[in-house]
């Protein structure tokens, strides 16, 4: 789940955190033309929902700011798998250089 982690805010209630800029592919990110803030990674997770897990769609919600990536809610499963879905983005510059390039070409936008 690096460099990710996962918290429990009260019972039942989770918080899945990204402090952005602290990433292996913080580099990669910035060559592309993007700043790796929390809205950088909000677009990724859509990317990696849509794409990869159809199934998490609408089980949490996202709240990123500048600094953080934040995604919340109550099903804690959905939030591990979509940990290990970004975690394999967030650390391989490989994939990450793909998903960005392969949105682009498909005329998706950050909101970085």
């Amino acid at each position: 789940m690096d460099p990710l982690s996962l918290i429990e805010t009260k019972p039942g209630a989770y918080s899945l955190i990204l402090h952005a800029g602290s990433t292996p592919v913080d580099e990669v990110i910035e060559e592309l033309g993007h700043e790796p803030n929390g809205y950088f990674w909000e677009g990724v997770a859509q990317l990696v929902v849509r794409s990869d897990a159809p199934h998490l769609e609408g089980r949490f919600r996202y709240d990123p700011e500048g600094s953080m990536f934040c995604a919340y809610g109550a099903d804690r499963a959905a939030l591990e798998e979509l940990a290990t879905h970004l975690a394999s983005v967030a650390t391989d510059a490989v994939r990450a250089r793909l998903i960005v390039t392969n949105a682009e070409a498909q005329g998706f936008e950050f909101d970085d």
